[in-house]
């Protein structure tokens, strides 16, 4: 990691953006923790592969912001790529089973029961992971930090497949649409290949 490669305020001290980034990896890694666990105790009880899906995502988020740990904590000592070939490869691993497991869905014709858990658990998921990535971005770029800004887009992608995954329930809750949620499932693994391979090409 470069710490000074991009353009920072004078009144910022790196340090502090060192500490900052920590804390808002710590808040990560306890957040992604939880939704991870609750999402796939949720998605089984309901028979949701989204829902599974989402917490399998959740289990890399937290291996990715451990990583992110990691390098900052090797600051000048070259952790950056590798750091970013674990997230990466992280991602493509999930990718690959979580596709399996939404087409065995769609083509067994698997049907989802409601989750009104899963459905808190994802709003909540939104408001945190979105206010979270935000801020990792931000202080990732103060600070030159490439695993702190890709991290940070990773909680984005977090938040916004969480609203993607509470459409597919509410679909499946209200209108019966049982396909939505396989359908979403597959979504989740396209976008989860497509970080994980930006992650991989980046290091």
């Amino acid at each position: 990691m470069r710490i000074g490669s991009a353009a920072q305020p004078r009144d910022v001290d790196p340090a502090s953006l060192r500490r900052l980034a920590f804390r808002l990896e710590y808040l990560t890694i306890a957040w992604n923790a939880l939704e991870g666990i609750g999402a796939i105790a949720a998605g089984l009880l309901a028979g949701s592969v989204a829902l599974v899906a989402f917490g399998l995502d959740s289990s890399v988020e937290v291996a990715a912001s451990l990583a992110v740990v990691w390098e900052l904590r090797g600051v000048g000592r070259g952790r950056e790529r590798p750091a970013l070939r674990l997230i990466g490869a992280g991602y493509i691993v999930v990718a690959v089973y979580v596709l399996r497991d939404a087409a065995d869905a769609l083509l067994s014709g698997n049907r989802s029961s409601a989750s009104p858990l899963g459905m808190v658990l994802l709003l909540a998921t939104v408001l945190v992971m979105a206010g979270l990535g935000i801020a990792k971005q931000r202080v990732g770029h103060e600070l030159g930090s490439a695993t702190v800004a890709a991290d940070g887009r990773f909680s984005l992608v977090d938040a916004s497949l969480a609203g993607a995954v509470l459409v597919g329930l509410v679909l499946t809750a209200g209108l019966g649409w049982w396909w939505a949620d396989p359908v979403l499932a597959l979504l989740i693994s396209v976008l989860a290949l497509r970080e994980g391979r930006e992650a991989w090409l980046r290091a």
